[in-house]
């Protein structure tokens, strides 16, 4: 595919990547050009009371010709876009705050009679299994919100009861009753069969409220897991479906797609439909960014490290991103399959305290895009990790976004001041404890997603991107024990980056406990993936993709017979292959056991676009330097400074070093080396000996 085509669009369509953040909110713009396709970008506060508005204020100033790079110019009527025709692929934090902060709609759930507390009854887990007095959030749906009907399914879909047309009927006014804004259809076995299910939505057409039936959001066994990712897609639709529908009203775009959870872009259609599957958005395009990143340096094994405003992501990918069904929001499962990533509450602009016995706690709070940091100059009053990096000079005041903005310095020292004061000690020596407690938090958290899972994090290289990343690469890559770190280009936008890099897809599954021994078995998997890939092939190209180009792939989640959870493994040889897998996860695997075939997955996907791939030139004589305080070893030292965009392909530099940039800067300690490789990433390797 030409890099100057956008997937589905027309040619010469411009393609822009939006990264909603709790500090910023990120763009990437991708133009095509008589010389090549050339990237801008731009960085603007985010507006947490209507994210949207830094949506729209973004693209009207990157479209109108703001941001690095050349000007778009021209202007667009009828939209917040200018110049000529894009589209748009936004990755929002909307629907994931929402579940965070208990915003979502009010749901009515209607369930099989009997069935109607499986929502708050959930599994035998328990979180807090030291707890004397244990803890549980509130069910998502109020108890008077939970309404039973009759009719019954069979396992394998079979009716075992009808359903009661008087019941249908009257469906409508009991869930007015409820005062609910959305409904959550969850009957037993309708994976296996939806025609309950769709009768129910049918009778409930005259309400006018969405609907989410489990058939279509997670056709897959397990009623609680299936109930509660319907009930969290439920309460989503009608605040994502609003926001979606004012970004395509507003923006401009000729096409706008969501970044999937999964890590790969969804129409809007769908994700307005089914924003469950956009729960961590953001960070999957994080993700996908530094995997194209680490490619480019011809790195396969990463740990990456996004490190933006308000959280932390993380994640392992050894050679390739992992996936997990078995994630959570909220205290909530969300069955629906997500880029494996482990988030903390630990960022940029992390609040800073002591705790009643005198400790020093960094987040999780945060000073978020308003007030924010100090040194913002937007009213905050709390240090955080920003503040801490500002009054050690290792972000310096003036090279806020490349310069073009400044920092607060002095509003920093009163706050830092009382927090040193009430700690018996200099500001110094708390800003230096404010990062060590960040460190100790974000180690933490790389260590879950690597070593407690086996996997040893010296084979790794961390790729640190995110505003606050690079500032900490160094130190946690040396606690890690890992193969240094890589900086991508622009590493505070890469999410965006990597939104631009995905692939358009389409996912479905389908339970069918099929038998190996059954002789019927590859029969009845083969007419259900058929049935699979035809829904996935039929709803992009509806979108405008060429059936020519798709792909498709195949997996099963089989298991033991006898056994309760499941490995996922390709669907080609599935037996040999789990068998392979159930080896390396357990040590072990019966040969004369039989199998099933538990639930089978497809993944249709259109052609990611070919985004260019810069060469920077060689190095041409030393880069130019200048020189700034910084606090090292208990005195403040005169420390290099760099421009990113001074150094060229081959340069080493050593550390004590600030490179600084528009979305990023970068700390590089004594002790340390960098050298820029051939597509501008920085490799930072510690020196040894």
């Amino acid at each position: 595919m030409s890099p100057e085509r956008a997937p589905g669009g027309p040619p010469g369509a411009a393609l822009l990547a939006v990264d909603t953040g709790g500090t910023f909110t990120d763009f990437v713009l991708l133009e095509p050009g008589g010389e090549g396709p050339r990237i801008r970008t731009l960085k603007v506060p985010s507006t947490p009371g209507d994210p949207a508005e830094a949506v729209l204020e973004g693209i009207r100033r990157l479209l109108g010709g703001e941001g690095s790079g050349s000007p778009a110019g021209g202007g667009r009527a009828g939209g917040a876009g200018g110049g000529g025709p894009f589209q748009l692929v936004h990755g929002s934090t909307v629907g994931t705050n929402a579940l965070l902060e208990g915003r979502g709609a009010r749901v009515a759930l209607i369930t099989n009679r009997g069935f109607e507390d499986v929502i708050e009854i959930g599994r035998q887990n328990r979180p807090q299994l030291y707890a004397l007095v244990g803890h549980r959030s509130p069910p998502p749906v109020d108890r008077e919100a939970r309404l039973g009907i009759g009719g019954r399914l069979a396992a394998d879909g079979s009716v075992v009861e009808p359903l009661d047309p008087a019941e249908l009927d009257a469906l409508p006014e009991r869930v007015a009753a409820t005062g609910a804004a959305s409904v959550a259809v969850v009957l037993l076995h309708a994976y296996g069969n939806p025609a309950h299910e769709e009768a129910v939505v049918e009778a409930l057409a005259a309400t006018g409220l969405p609907v989410s039936r489990s058939s279509e959001v997670l056709a897959e066994i397990r009623e609680y897991e299936r109930t509660a990712t319907t009930v969290v897609n439920a309460a989503l639709v009608p605040l994502m479906s609003g926001y979606l529908h004012r970004i395509e009203q507003e923006s401009g775009a000729e096409r706008v797609r969501i970044m999937g959870s999964s890590g790969g872009a969804l129409s809007v259609a769908r994700a307005g439909r089914e924003p469950v599957h956009t729960v961590v958005s953001g960070p999957a395009g994080g993700v996908v960014g530094a995997l194209l990143a680490a490619r480019e340096a011809g790195i396969t094994d990463i740990l990456t490290f996004d490190m933006g405003g308000t959280s932390t992501d993380v994640a392992l990918c050894p050679g390739r991103p992992l996936r997990t069904r078995e994630f959570t929001i909220g205290g909530l499962p969300v069955a629906v399959p997500v880029l494996d990533i482990h988030t903390v509450g630990a960022g940029g602009g992390s609040l800073a305290r002591l705790d009643p016995g005198g400790a020093l706690r960094v987040g999780p709070r945060s000073a978020g895009a308003v007030p924010g940091p100090i040194a913002y100059g937007r009213g905050g009053t709390e240090p955080t990790v920003t503040d801490a990096h500002v009054w050690l000079g290792r972000l310096p005041s003036e090279g806020f976004l490349g310069g073009a903005g400044t920092l607060d310095r002095e509003g920093v020292a009163g706050p830092l001041g009382a927090l040193a004061e009430a700690m018996g000690s200099s500001r110094e020596e708390v800003a230096e404890g404010i990062l060590r407690v960040a460190d100790a938090t974000m180690e933490r958290a790389l260590r879950v997603i690597s070593v407690e899972r086996g996997y040893d994090p010296a084979a790794a290289v961390l790729v640190a991107f995110g505003g606050a990343g690079a500032l900490h690469a160094a130190s946690l890559a040396e606690r890690l024990g890992t193969d240094g770190a890589l900086i991508p280009t622009d590493p505070g936008l890469l999410s965006a980056r990597g939104m631009l890099g995905a692939a358009v897809t389409v996912e479905g599954a389908r339970t069918l406990l099929a038998r190996e021994d059954d002789p019927e078995h590859q029969a009845a998997m083969e007419e259900a993936f058929r049935a699979l890939e035809g829904r996935g092939v039929e709803q992009l190209v509806a979108e405008g993709m060429d059936p020519g180009t798709l792909t498709l792939r195949r997996q099963v989640d089989a298991r033991f017979r006898g056994q309760s959870f499941e490995l996922t493994v390709d669907a080609e040889s599935w037996a040999s292959r789990f068998r392979e897998a159930h080896r390396v996860r357990y040590g072990h695997a019966r040969e004369d056991h039989p199998l099933e075939a538990v639930t089978l997955r497809v993944e249709v996907s259109a052609p990611a676009p070919t985004l260019p791939s810069p060469r920077l030139a060689p190095a041409a004589g030393s880069p130019p330097l200048t020189s700034g305080r910084v606090w090292l070893d208990g005195a403040w030292r005169e420390v290099p400074r760099v421009q990113r965009s001074d150094l060229g392909e081959g340069h080493v530099l050593e550390g004590p070093l600030v490179v600084l940039e528009y979305s990023a800067t970068t700390w590089l300690p004594p002790g340390w080396t960098l050298e820029v490789l051939p597509a501008g990433a920085l490799r930072l390797r510690e020196q040894r000996g």
